[in-house]
């Protein structure tokens, strides 16, 4: 059985990557490439809902990274008001830290770090690898990930698997030094030195022909994790940050699994204080002293969030990300998949997590870098999380039913959104939902300019 289901994706891998490949040669020219409109109609429309088709979840998921590590994927497509800079998606947290575009890529699509540069040439702003774990660990028994299509929504039990922070060290070293090659990578099948010449070639015809694109403006974040065995409160997590903080541009910490078992026990009031000390003191440490950030949980009450809110703020902690996944089961659900155990995401805790994000506004005035995650498909929900106080969001499960085209819709509908609504930047968005909070910081911004005004003396 193992062998026919091995068989099977080889097959289907084969058969995307001569498609996608056959595309790649003839959009080449004249101009757009991996751009064009018809690479991702073929990207999106063909070849992501052939593999949902035959291959569940889990493995559907192994063949999206295949084809992203190996430069298969479609690249983000321009649109004319960022091009023009007539509306900017950058972002800036309140230390002076910049997101090139507010729409990220959440932990948990490339775990081990293995396809970071086809990820950020698909159009994000930044991309969060992970969770990382000190030790290697294989996570929870398969099946651990199932669709809800009906719902379109996602339940996955992983359990933090990871290649552990050695392997991924090394995948970090390799990208941050020019995306060479690991070792492992070079021991793989022959579809590996396919893509190889292929890519040899194509890089080749690009040169000659002058169509070489500009690289991609991303960053990158590391999510860190505790092992499952782990007795520890906040040794894992500095150990993250000691080893692989280095190259990071910015760093989260993840206390919001619900498939760890006991991990969401430290988002209360004490353990949250004593982690987020110990992991601000490891970051300080560090000689490039990246934003640190922690990820929080979307069924937490009142006050919890309350907790969370104070330690963040009283830490000095950079920011939050609201939130990850969810473990309850909103009774619209349909899909027969719905009462599977495990963490709930995409559509289905969409306005939850928005609601979240108004709420951790509010705790924390407006003061404290949010980043939204749930749900987001398109330009209108990345739109209505930034209003509710999100100064940047990330997506995942949607592209399970959208592509990875969704990336360049949803860039373009934010953009579309902002110009109508007369805004041009994304702090003219961030918390206008909340009208006190939004205008005295709006006042004080106009202040602050100018203040930074020449001084004109009368005549």
């Amino acid at each position: 059985m193992l062998r026919n289901i091995g068989q099977t994706t080889k097959k289907v891998l084969g058969t995307g990557i001569l498609v996608v490949a056959s595309v790649e040669f003839t959009t080449k020219l004249p101009s757009e490439g991996r751009s064009s409109q018809v690479y991702h109609d073929i990207s999106d429309k063909v070849v992501t809902p052939l593999i949902r088709k035959i291959l569940d979840p889990e493995d559907a998921h192994n063949a999206a990274i295949y084809f992203v590590k190996r430069g298969f994927a479609p690249t983000f497509r321009p649109n004319a008001l960022e091009a023009s800079q007539k509306v900017s998606l950058a972002s800036r947290t309140t230390s002076g830290f910049v997101f090139p575009n507010a729409i990220g890529l959440a932990a948990g699509f490339d775990k081990d770090g293995v396809a970071i540069k086809g990820l950020q040439e698909l159009g994000f702003g930044f991309v969060e690898i992970g969770s990382v774990t000190p030790k290697p660990q294989p996570g929870n028994p398969k099946p651990r990930s199932f669709r809800l299509v009906e719902d379109q929504g996602i339940i996955n039990r992983f359990g933090f698997n990871s290649a552990g922070m050695e392997t991924v060290e090394q995948s970090l070293k390799a990208f941050r030094e020019g995306g060479v090659e690991s070792e492992r990578d070079s021991k793989e099948d022959g579809y590996a030195l396919y893509k190889k010449l292929l890519s040899q070639t194509i890089s080749r015809f690009v040169s000659i022909s002058g169509l070489s694109s500009k690289p991609a403006q991303s960053i990158l974040g590391v999510n860190l994790g505790k092992n499952k065995t782990s007795t520890h409160e906040t040794e894992d997590y500095e150990e993250g940050i000691a080893r692989l903080g280095k190259y990071a541009d910015y760093l989260v910490v993840n206390i919001s699994s619900p498939n760890t078992p006991g991990l969401r026990n430290l988002q209360q009031s004490e353990p949250i204080n004593r982690l987020l000390h110990a992991a601000i003191q490891k970051r300080n440490a560090l000689p490039n002293r990246p934003p640190l950030f922690v990820k929080i949980a979307p069924d937490l009450t009142l006050d919890e969030m309350k907790d969370i809110a104070l330690a963040v703020m009283e830490n000095s902690v950079d920011g939050i990300l609201v939130t990850n996944t969810s473990n309850q089961r909103p009774s619209s659900l349909l899909s027969r998949n719905s009462d599977e155990t495990g963490g709930l995401s995409g559509l289905p805790i969409r306005d939850m997590s928005t609601e979240c994000i108004r709420t951790m506004y509010k705790l924390t005035g407006g003061n404290v870098f949010l980043i939204g995650i749930g749900g987001i498909g398109n330009g209108h929900d990345a739109y209505e999380k930034i209003k509710a106080g999100a100064s940047v969001v990330q997506i995942y499960s949607r592209m399970v039913y959208e592509g990875p085209g969704v990336v360049s819709r949803i860039r373009k509908d934010l953009a579309e959104l902002m110009l109508q609504n007369g805004q041009t930047c994304i702090k003219d968005v961030v918390g206008i939902d909340h009208e006190d909070i939004y205008w005295a910081k709006r006042m004080k911004r106009i202040e602050e300019g100018r203040s930074h005004e020449p001084t004109i003396m009368a005549k």
